[in-house]
């Protein structure tokens, strides 16, 4: 019982000394310096080509708490964007490198993870440039802050270069050295896609991947037949990926399938085009590229190389593209002038058209109707030939349709439309 009493008071002194102490001024400042705790932080320097999207990555990475863009390694050379791109240092062996300082909280991530990344996310095989960023301020470079660094930045570097090896790349060119001084880059550098959105950002990685994160084989079989289109982003942000998406995958409904892979996800497939800048969009025939475009495809310029894919010299193409005119009662108009009940849909996007509800025989030997679904095309005014017309094309692919005419069933209008164009989808399908 005596024990307990003590313990009770000693309870009761020590909550007056906390009320007595937090109401000090000397108490109070006390509190309000920094805690006496670890920070577990720790910097490392890298340079893995244009740090614009190096930088966006890292400070996306768990663990990181900051990336700051910037230069370094270099000597005579001012520590300047201006100095370091201009044609005089291209090639200067004493030119500063663009590089990233990141900082990252050791509690929360090695730098075994940290320098896994850094080799996964460019080709450290690449000497004095990334893809077509060529220069030696693009080297691919680790300055290390302190000599405990070294061992793990070999460690690393050594068990990639087996990796690489195994994938037929060759050795690897990244210099290590220990950092002497880093220049953080001009304010209009700093989290430039953040600020730009659609800024430029490259993917340079090889696809070769660490054990520890390395993803089972794409199982690309159905890229493997018949016609497909594959369009390969980068692993990390895209902002051109995202824009392609926006403007063209999304509404996209044709009838050969769109894929999307990463530029370590082709295994089985033959590419030739280069896949380092992103997207990059690939029209394949069993598996191997028929033809591919490096970088953002508008709408308009998709559709038209989907049209060569997939229309190829055809009378369909001459419509799509040149403006041409079916041969009156063409094959596909004696198909498609008594389909059930149905929707009229673009050959190329999928994008639905005309309805069957809306046709009528207007025995001109092509396809007729009294309008078209709401949105789905537009109006162009053409005075070929010597004569005033009013074209009618598709909004989502803009390929040619035919003509519209005041000359309709009661005082509505005539769309005449060439059968060439259009594929068909039952209502019930």
């Amino acid at each position: 019982m005596r024990r307990i009493i003590i313990a009770k008071v000693t309870l009761v002194a020590l909550l007056a000394w906390l009320v007595v102490g937090v109401t000090s001024t000397n108490a109070t400042d006390d509190i309000s310096k920094e805690p006496q705790a670890t920070q577990h932080l720790d910097k490392i320097v890298l340079g893995a080509g244009c740090f614009w999207g190096v930088e966006k990555a890292y400070s996306k990475l768990p663990g990181v708490v900051d990336a700051v863009s910037g230069y370094a390694d270099g000597r005579g050379v001012d520590p300047t964007y201006r100095a370091i791109t201009a044609k005089a240092n291209r090639m200067n062996p004493d030119n500063h490198a663009e590089v990233v300082e990141v900082t990252y909280n050791s509690n929360q991530t090695s730098l075994t993870a940290v320098l896994q990344y850094y080799f996964e996310h460019h080709d450290p095989t690449q000497k004095n440039r990334q893809g077509n960023d060529i220069g030696s301020q693009y080297r691919s470079i680790i300055l290390t802050t302190h000599d405990a660094q070294t061992a793990t930045v070999m460690r690393v570097l050594n068990d990639y270069q087996v990796l690489l090896k195994a994938a037929d790349y060759g050795a690897i060119a990244t210099q290590i050295k220990p950092l002497e001084r880093f220049y953080p880059a001009e304010d209009y550098h700093q989290d430039y896609l953040a600020k730009n959105p659609n800024g430029y950002c490259p993917d340079h990685s090889t696809g070769v991947r660490f054990a520890a994160n390395a993803v089972p084989a794409t199982d690309n079989t159905a890229l493997a037949s018949g016609l497909q289109i594959l369009v390969i982003e980068a692993q990390g942000y895209c902002p051109y990926c995202d824009k392609f998406k926006a403007d063209v995958i999304d509404d996209y409904a044709g009838s050969i399938p769109i894929t999307t892979r990463t530029a370590g996800q082709l295994n089985g497939l033959t590419i030739d085009t280069p896949t380092w800048a992103t997207p990059t969009i690939v029209f394949l025939r069993d598996g191997k590229e028929a033809f591919g475009f490096q970088g953002y495809l508008s709408a308009k310029d998709f559709y038209r190389a989907l049209g060569i894919f997939k229309l190829g010299d055809s009378e369909a193409f001459n419509v799509a593209f040149e403006e041409g005119t079916d041969a009156r009662y063409c094959r596909e108009y004696e198909i498609f002038k008594n389909t059930p009940d149905g929707v009229f849909v673009d050959k190329l996007s999928g994008v639905p058209l005309f309805d069957t509800r809306d046709r009528f025989n207007s025995k001109s030997g092509w396809l007729s109707f009294t309008k078209p679904i709401d949105g789905a095309v537009y109006d162009k005014l053409d005075n070929r030939y010597g004569m005033r017309r009013t074209e009618i094309r598709s909004v989502s692919s803009d390929i040619h349709l035919g003509h519209v005419f005041d000359d309709g069933p009661n005082g509505m209008p005539r769309y005449c439309i060439n059968a060439t164009v259009l594929d068909f989808l039952p209502r019930d399908g």
